[in-house]
Order: structure tokens, then sequence, then C-alpha cells
């Protein structure tokens, strides 16, 4: 039996998201036809909204409604410090943990010469010219120990040595190969705290 094609779009839509498979697509979709029209109304809504009004800081490349974000603008955080990770999502973990109280900057990807990534493709550039217009003391690179993230770190590495400042990477207690999505708040916060010095 074939479902409506009302039914069969969502299914489509649903199994194109990270993790989502037929069955688990058919029992989301599902779950959703058994809500109210005002829950369904409210999820639609949510959903045009994150393309239509979250964009990129234009300091650091977190997400936000905002030309800049809340952690740029907030003035109580370490300015001279800054983390960077590969992607938005990671601000959030390390947040909930209240170990870092520094300033951030997401690369949105990694340098990946296989998948066609180069250095021009990431956020590279506006940290460079960040460290160059501000009172930078300290990069912390949290970039996943992948080789992908292995490539970019040392490609920022180099395009740092000759700048005054401190260039740290987290600990690895992180299993080599791992991906910083899936560590546990522990396990992340310890290598922020035991972060090596690369130069």
């Amino acid at each position: 039996m074939s479902y409506p094609n009302s039914l069969s779009n969502l299914i489509n839509c649903l199994k194109q998201l990270p993790s989502i498979g037929e069955k688990t697509a058919e029992r989301l979709a599902f779950a959703l036809l058994s809500k109210d029209e005002e829950y369904i109304k409210l999820f639609s809504s949510s959903l045009l909204d994150i393309k239509q009004k979250i964009k990129r800081c234009e300091i650091c490349g977190n997400i936000t409604e905002n030309d800049i974000c809340e952690i740029c603008n907030d003035n109580s955080r370490n300015s001279d410090i800054i983390c960077v990770i590969e992607d938005a999502k990671y601000i959030n973990l390390l947040e909930k943990m209240k170990c870092y109280n520094g300033k951030y900057h997401v690369l949105n990807g990694l340098i990946s010469p296989m998948n066609g990534i180069s250095p021009d493709d990431i956020n590279i550039k506006s940290l460079i010219q960040r460290i160059e217009n501000e009172n930078i003391n300290e990069i912390i690179l949290a970039i996943s120990p992948t080789l992908e993230g292995q490539t970019t770190s040392l490609y920022i590495s180099k395009l740092l040595e000759d700048k005054n400042i401190i260039i740290s990477k987290i600990a690895y207690g992180i299993p080599l190969g791992a991906d910083i999505e899936y560590l546990d708040p522990m396990t992340f916060s310890m290598a922020i705290e035991n972060r090596n010095k690369i130069s």
C-alpha cells in the first residue's frame, strides 16, 4: 500500500535528516499526523523561521538572529582569548558546561582536499583579521582530532606562527578520530581545561 502524496512527501523530507531511515521517518510522520493543527502551525513556522531569520554573526560566524551574536556583544567575557571551533553547534555544548568564558570563532567546516574543501571555503580569513585587529593573546583550537581536523589545525598554526600569540589545542582525553559532537560534557570540559600549547 502506498501512502497519500502529502504523507509520502513528508516521509521523504524527514529521511534526508541525519540518522533518519525509512522506518523512523514513517514513525515521525505519523506522530506529526496525530498532532493538532495548532502544533503543526507552530512546527511549520519554526522551520520557516530558521531559514528566514537565522544568519551568521558578522564577527565570529556563530548563528544568530542579529548581525552580532550575544556572545560577541557580551562585554563581561574574556575578549583576549578565542576558541576556534568547526561548527556553531559546539558553542552550545561549551556554554552548558560553563568551563570557558572567552570569545569564539566558527570555521563552518574543515579543510578536506578529498572533498574539495580548501582553506578559502571555510571561515579562516576573518579569524586572521580578528587576530590582527583585536587584542588577542591566545587561540584555542577546539577541533575534532580527525584527519581533516588535524590538517585544519596545522594550517591555522602555520598562518599564526609569526604572530605574538599563544596557540593551544584541546587536550586529547578525546579518542583519536572521535567527533566532538558525541563527547560527554566531562571529557570535553577536561580537554579544554588541559589544553596543550602549540606555539
